[in-house]
């Protein structure tokens, strides 16, 4: 291991980036020949297996992106990262609670209670 993992971090991106050019050219080369041999044969298997060929080459240049945006989110500097934000809350009380809370944020004392009605009223 390195003293330097922004320099370990750069060659493991080059890698990668790398492998996924080398298997995107190879899956355009295998493409070509499935194209080939799907029209001559014109049977649907052929077809089938062409397309779940070209699929998997479209994720792989999917891939080059994500593996660009995570090498942004990795050199980033943690100071600058964005905080860790709570998207849903959930509250678990009454609706009295709830507003004896707010109000005391705000100092005021206007609280509706609301008592249900029993049966026997």
């Amino acid at each position: 291991m390195t003293d330097n993992p922004t320099k370990e971090i750069d060659d493991d991106y080059e890698y990668a980036r790398a492998k996924y050019y080398n298997l995107a050219e190879k899956g355009d080369e295998a493409i070509d020949l499935m194209m080939e041999l799907a029209r001559e044969s014109e049977h649907p298997r052929a077809f089938e297996v062409l397309s779940n060929m070209m699929k998997q080459n479209a994720e792989i240049t999917d891939r080059l992106m994500d593996l660009q945006k995570k090498k942004k989110e990795i050199k980033l500097d943690p100071n600058k990262r964005l905080p860790n934000l709570t998207q849903n809350n959930v509250y678990v009380g009454s609706t009295t609670d709830l507003q004896r809370m707010l109000h005391n944020k705000k100092k005021e004392k206007a609280v509706i209670d609301h008592e249900p009605k029993s049966n026997n009223e």
